[in-house]
């Protein structure tokens, strides 16, 4: 690399690692650093992580990126993060230790008690926050631990407690503890952000019992979280950007008017796609169906949907690594690739219950319609066809719930799962609308929160500018007519149907 350019040190902090790596000027990121995180068990209920080791693997790869800029002549302008969303950190403000384990979004110790205040809740939260109670809240929490753990009251009640998801800890470390703040976009996985209003629920906060001084200060995702502390990072910079992983995915897609969408593959599959200038009305979506803000920039917001099909990369990896039925999912995809759709055999990856079209956390996954004629190749193609079928319910909730006047256009397509060829035709085919495949999805929550960063530093005038140097992917476009696409969804619904326990709501 000749030359001086500019760029943008990107931290991207997932729920299982943490990467950085430095975007440049031309829309390119520098070689990946990246180093894994432990994600804790202490019974079937709790998901926990150690909030050092997340700040200490962290600031190890960011310091790697850092050196790799010095020696590539790139000057780095500042400092973009996007992390897992919903996952919660206690800690003290003078020492700046963690109080507790951080407890991670998976995360199901207090369900029942959410439960018994969803019926009231419900409601309220969905009109209010897009989003209903849930199975896990942060906030609720952070008054537990305030009640129940000693380290955490005595700080509570000196005035040193501090709270917030990961984009708020790690800022604060970055920044030597001089701005505690929360980007918009990771705001509203904690539960209780007021979508119109863009501010903290003060009546949700008190039916939870967490204090609502412990909120952190409601930020833009490209807002003012403070400065890097040279001592820490080497360099001081602007923290510019910070958003969720899924949001940033939205930007580096390419989804940035409404009714444009991305579908992001990976263990699970996010389908989002942004709605405009006005939230849409969650109360009557499709279950699993969320309203959000897309990000927020110079006090506008870009709302957006989003749903989630839990078992998608996961199924796979379950019938190659626990079943072994498969060599690899390359296989998968190559046999299901020669292999003509047909009308017998269907596999409903429902393995961890079902969130779209119906909440039904019994649901179970399973594989019919074999036959001494059944090959492995029949197989394959049954498996993709069913995560495709299954990605496709929540592209329908996400368009049933678009706004009045907008319709989902578009969905480019990245993670994993999207090197299958097989798989993205039949989404394109059962969503009926173009899938493109992202030239470069393997980065894109770290580039999507960079552009966002670059453009409030110059690096680009715009996120248009941002992505227009991005090479064009490959295009799916559906190769079946609409009959044929609505009675292949028609039986696919007879067949989820039956995976539903008999008590279970209907699709």
């Amino acid at each position: 690399m000749s030359g001086t350019q500019r760029g943008v040190l990107s931290i991207d902090e997932g729920s299982t690692g943490t990467r950085a790596a430095v975007v440049t000027a031309d829309g390119a990121s520098g070689p990946s650093f990246y180093q894994p995180i432990a994600v804790l068990h202490p019974d079937p209920l709790r998901v926990e992580q150690d909030a050092d080791e997340l700040w200490r693997r962290t600031l190890d790869v960011a310091r790697q990126a850092v050196r790799w800029a010095g020696d590539n002549a790139v000057e780095i302008t500042g400092v973009a993060l996007c992390t897992q969303r919903a996952t919660a950190v206690l800690w003290d403000r003078e020492t700046g230790r963690p109080l507790a384990p951080a407890v991670v979004w998976q995360d199901r110790r207090y369900a029942a008690e959410l439960a018994e205040l969803a019926a009231e809740w419900d409601p309220v939260q969905l009109a209010r926050t897009g989003r209903p109670v849930g199975t896990r809240s942060p906030f609720f929490w952070a008054a537990r631990q305030i009640e129940q753990n000693p380290q955490v009251a005595a700080a509570a009640a000196d005035g040193r407690l501090l709270f917030g998801p990961i984009d708020t800890w790690l800022s604060w470390n970055l920044n030597g503890g001089t701005r505690h703040g929360v980007a918009t976009s990771n705001a509203a996985a904690l539960g209780g952000y007021l979508l119109r209003e863009h501010r903290w629920d003060a009546e949700w906060l008190a039916a939870v019992g967490c204090p609502a001084q412990l909120a952190p200060a409601l930020v833009d995702d490209d807002g003012d979280f403070g400065w890097t502390d040279p001592d820490v990072l080497g360099v001081r910079v602007p923290i510019a950007a910070a958003m969720g992983d899924q949001h940033a995915s939205l930007i580096a897609l390419g989804a940035l008017e409404a009714g444009q969408g991305m579908c992001m593959h990976g263990t699970g599959t996010f389908v989002g796609a942004l709605t405009g200038d006005e939230p849409a009305d969650a109360a009557t979506a499709t279950a699993g169906v969320l309203a959000l803000p897309g990000w927020r920039s110079g006090g506008r917001t870009r709302f957006s949907l989003e749903a989630y099909t839990s078992t998608t990369g996961s199924a796979l990896r379950w019938l190659v690594e626990d079943l072994q039925l498969f060599d690899s999912a390359e296989q998968v995809g190559e046999l299901a690739g020669r292999q003509p759709r047909e009308r017998e055999t269907w596999f409903v990856p429902t393995l961890a219950g079902l969130r779209t079209p119906v909440a039904e956390p019994g649901a179970r996954a399973s594989l019919t319609g074999l036959s001494l004629a059944t090959t492995r190749a029949g197989i394959a193609r049954a498996v993709l066809e069913g995560i495709a079928h299954s990605v496709c319910d929540t592209v329908d909730g996400v368009r049933a719930a678009m706004p009045a006047g907008h319709e989902l256009t578009r969905l480019r397509v990245g993670g994993g799962l999207a090197a299958s060829d097989a798989l993205l035709q039949s989404q394109a085919d059962l969503a009926g609308v173009a899938i493109e495949r992202a030239a470069d999805s393997a980065t894109a929550s770290l580039r999507g929160v960079a552009y966002l960063a670059g453009v409030r530093l110059g690096l680009w005038d715009s996120l248009d500018e941002a992505l227009h140097a991005l090479p064009a992917g490959r295009a799916f476009e559906p190769a079946i007519g609409e009959d044929e696409r609505q009675e292949l969804r028609a039986q696919w619904g007879r067949v989820l149907r039956k995976s539903l326990p008999e008590e279970g709501t209907t699709c």
